[in-house]
């Protein structure tokens, strides 16, 4: 626990000396969410809703563009985990280091999970004022049992495309934030599954972010306990089992092929 904390004190120190672009993404993740849940007034105001439907749809979307601003926060502190050591010149110093890879990604992703929660936290308490919600109903120990337990496979996913910069130094970042993409595509973040065609449906049964964010609406806007999501929390178990000691394999297999092949610190 030692390392992996060493790993989250490096990473919060490194925070502290880009905090403008910090602001920036903050200021970023407010207005995103602002302006996705007016829609949902302006859905109202026009006529295309009724004005008791308004209530359930800014609640909808509030919860959508929230977990995504969660969620997209963890992918994007560890999956550029190897962009980050080139960009500051300390990545034959890291991963050559007498470290286990194991502990030092548990650490990356453990640094992700604090600051995304603290980031959405900081999106909540600003955005909230703007809109009247009702959470009387909501389940927020399973909400927060439903995160933890996806969270895992968020890691996962995320250590996966970390892997992507080390096998591909020109292009490997700009494909991590693809899967962002299609991730945010398939997982029901700002309408439901079931809109999508059919095909594109398919994609969204394996995409754990698909079971968070379905889980995570049901907690709070149906109030559904622990045991009523059991389901979906095995599920997601499931992806964290395979998907996080999956991603250090892979992640630790790219980085042999990196080292063999003169990849590790090239920048393009």
């Amino acid at each position: 626990m030692g390392l992996i904390w060493a790993f989250v004190e490096r990473q919060t120190n490194l925070w502290k000396r880009y905090w403008a672009w910090e602001i920036v993404w903050l200021a970023y993740g407010v207005v995103n969410t602002l302006a996705i849940t007016f829609i949902a007034e302006e859905v109202g105001k026009s006529g295309f809703a009724a004005a008791e439907d308004v209530p359930g749809l800014i609640l909808f979307l509030l919860i959508g563009t929230l977990v995504w601003a969660y969620l997209s926060a963890v992918l994007d502190d560890v999956s550029l985990v190897v962009t980050w050591e080139r960009w500051e010149g300390t990545i034959e110093h890291t991963l050559m280091a007498p470290v286990s890879r194991a502990l030092h990604l548990l650490g990356m992703g453990l640094f992700g999970v604090l600051h995304a929660i603290v980031r959405t936290l900081l999106i909540f308490a600003i955005a909230m004022p703007f809109f009247t919600v009702d959470l009387a109903n909501a389940n927020w120990p399973a909400a927060v049992a439903v995160m933890a337990i996806g969270t895992l496979s968020v890691v996962g996913i995320a250590i996966l495309a970390g892997v992507l910069p080390l096998l591909y130094p020109e292009r490997g970042a700009q494909m991590s934030f693809m899967l962002q993409a299609v991730l945010l595509l398939v997982s029901g973040v700002y309408y439901s599954v079931d809109v999508l065609p059919g095909w594109l449906q398919l994609f969204a049964t394996v995409a754990p972010t698909t079971y968070i964010l379905e889980g995570i609406r049901a907690a709070l806007v149906d109030g559904k306990g622990v045991g009523d999501l059991k389901g979906t929390l095995l599920a997601l178990a499931g992806f964290g089992v395979v998907l996080v000691p999956g991603g250090i394999a892979v992640f630790a297999a790219g980085e042999a092929w990196a080292k063999k092949t003169g990849k590790l610190k090239r920048q393009g």
